[in-house]
């Protein structure tokens, strides 16, 4: 990309040379601190259960991941109050509405395991509650309508994607499987084998596809069983999660229409190359 867009590059280069930088409004290691701290958050709570045979540490953190969850959340807290400078009260007001719910969600709700889903709910309405009325940062407003502004583009999206994914290609619930509309001889004729066609198909509809954290795993070991050939699998593994369709939004509202393609295209051809060795030489 840099070398495509040299010319541009250069230009930005130089008219950044000539700006007076802006003063921080807060230490990077604050920024740091707050970003990580949404990203343990968003880990823990999506820690998926580990293997039977497994007794370690995944099976500890999988076990506790909830109280790991609050512990984190706690953190947030504070960054919310000492970082972004959010009232105390609010903040503490939402903290026990979250609290009350773990034990109401724990009274009224029979399976256990949407039990942690009632207080994720009611902090994520909380805090988006506490951002948009803020009036003394408009920075906090800012994040909150934003957020908002991307969840409206893109879970239409993700929810048309996952209900045609298992249409065509099946899923499996609860150790119960369930076929999909796609038969396994046309998964062999689109990718299987490791021919250089076989891998650019893979890869191009990879990077339309979405991915949710790690379920390309359990998606890649489906099609494998199906007929895919290897090289067209590890195209698939490279494009599908380094790019999507909302991705693709995303990154065109920042880098505009013609980078956006460019850069989709090289993830393409390099996912295709990549497979095509790999399937053919391993």
């Amino acid at each position: 990309m840099a070398f495509i867009f040299r010319k541009e590059e250069k230009a930005k280069q130089e008219e950044q040379m000539i700006i007076v930088p802006l003063l921080e409004r807060r230490p990077m290691w604050q920024t740091s601190f707050h970003f990580f701290t949404l990203v343990l958050i968003l880990v823990f709570v999506n820690w998926g259960a580990p293997f039977a045979l497994d007794k370690g540490l995944w099976t500890f953190i999988f076990t506790y991941k909830w109280y790991i969850t609050g512990v984190l959340a706690l953190m947030l807290c504070w960054s919310l109050v000492r970082i972004l400078k959010l009232r105390p009260l609010w903040v503490c007001a939402g903290v026990v509405i979250t609290i009350v719910s773990v034990f109401l969600a724990d009274a009224l709700i029979a399976k256990a395991k949407l039990v942690p889903l009632v207080p994720m709910v009611v902090g994520i309405a909380s805090l988006s509650i506490i951002l948009l009325f803020d009036k003394r940062n408009e920075e906090n407003r800012e994040w909150a309508l934003s957020s908002w502004g991307f969840a409206k583009q893109i879970l239409p999206l993700l929810a048309v994607g996952v209900v045609t994914a298992g249409f065509l290609l099946g899923s499996t619930h609860d150790n119960t499987s369930i076929a999909g509309v796609i038969f396994n001889e046309w998964i062999e004729w689109a990718v299987g084998g490791n021919s250089l066609l076989s891998n650019f198909f893979a890869s191009f509809t990879g990077v339309f596809m979405y991915f949710a954290t790690l379920t390309e795993v359990p998606i890649i070991q489906g099609l494998l069983a199906s007929g895919m050939g290897k090289g067209p699998a590890l195209a698939l593994l490279l494009a599908g999660p380094s790019l999507s369709l909302p991705n693709m939004l995303v990154i065109q509202g920042v880098m505009g229409t013609k980078k956006t393609i460019v850069y989709v295209a090289l993830v393409i051809i390099m996912a295709t190359i990549s497979g095509f060795v790999f399937g053919n030489f391993f």
